[in-house]
């Protein structure tokens, strides 16, 4: 398991867990349920913020909440 922040552009991942249950809603109602598969569009030059494909829309997040969020990578 990783954090989505350690995870590189173009890597699909699955949602395993959260870590920051001050971001849990706020992270949920945007469509990052646990189960969700997810795609790293984009990484800002500076590495912040990120952009993610998630439930059929792009999202874009900082990397003080990607790295609440752990992932699994999918083959």
């Amino acid at each position: 398991m990783k954090r989505l922040s350690q995870i590189k552009q173009g890597r699909l991942v699955k949602i395993i867990s959260f870590d920051n249950n001050d971001l849990l809603l706020k992270l949920m109602e945007m469509g990052c349920l646990p189960g969700e598969n997810i795609k790293i569009d984009q990484i800002a030059p500076l590495g912040d913020p990120i952009s993610i494909a998630v439930a059929g829309y792009r999202l874009s997040l900082r990397l003080s909440e990607a790295d609440s969020i752990f992932v699994e990578e999918i083959a």
